[in-house]
């Protein structure tokens, strides 16, 4: 799907493969809600992980669908387009492109050590390697526990170029009920951290 305005806000979004499938369509959701574009990259083994943790309804062929019948409709508020992982030539690899951030969301420890240490393999690190270069916002959400040595150091090697580092930990402040309002305190904190508002969660009050 592509139908993107010029005057909508436009974001790099993508999708690895660490478990947390429900926090990545949460976001998109959000976003899109909200009227912006997303280019959107979803590697291969994300693309299992949708499959995986959220059914065949979640494949990214069908991704519109789900996100409407899971979200409502005003999910079509946004528009997408989608990349392949492998397209070097995409138009997010590039520093000319008009992404005002990107979010990695969520960051499997290979694609946080591709990020750290700038290989751009491939789109997603090559898109967030402009991030940091280009000195934009890059949200990075890495889930995974426990955490290694190396893991822990190439998220300090990310902040250390500028990215925020935002796990996948949401509070319970909130009385949480489901899995979704977990996911909703995840995505409004990257909205947060973009300065994009949001009734997401509560807000503390203190």
């Amino acid at each position: 799907m592509s139908t993107e305005t010029t005057a909508r806000r436009t974001i790099a979004f993508a999708v690895t493969g660490a478990s947390g499938a429900i926090y990545a369509m949460r976001t998109m959701a959000a976003f899109l809600e909200r009227g912006w574009h997303l280019e959107l990259v979803v590697s291969e083994y994300g693309r299992r992980l949708l499959r995986d943790e959220l059914g065949d309804a979640a494949s990214v062929d069908k991704l519109l669908d789900y996100l409407v019948g899971k979200y409502g409709p005003g999910v079509r508020n946004g528009t997408f387009t989608l990349y392949s992982n492998r397209d070097l030539g995409a138009k997010i690899a590039s520093g000319s492109q008009g992404c005002e951030a990107m979010v990695v969301v969520p960051c499997s420890m290979k694609s946080l050590a591709g990020i750290a240490h700038g290989l751009s393999r491939n789109l997603v690190e090559r898109a967030a390697d402009v991030m940091l270069k280009e000195r934009r916002t890059l949200i990075i959400v890495p889930r995974e526990t426990p955490m290694s040595l190396p893991q822990l150091r190439n998220m300090v090697l990310c902040a250390e170029a500028g990215a925020m580092i935002m796990p996948a930990m949401p509070a319970f402040y909130q009385m949480p009920n489901t899995l979704d309002d977990l996911a909703d305190f995840m995505a409004g904190k990257i909205l947060s951290a973009l300065g994009v508002s949001h009734e997401l969660y509560p807000a503390w009050k203190g």
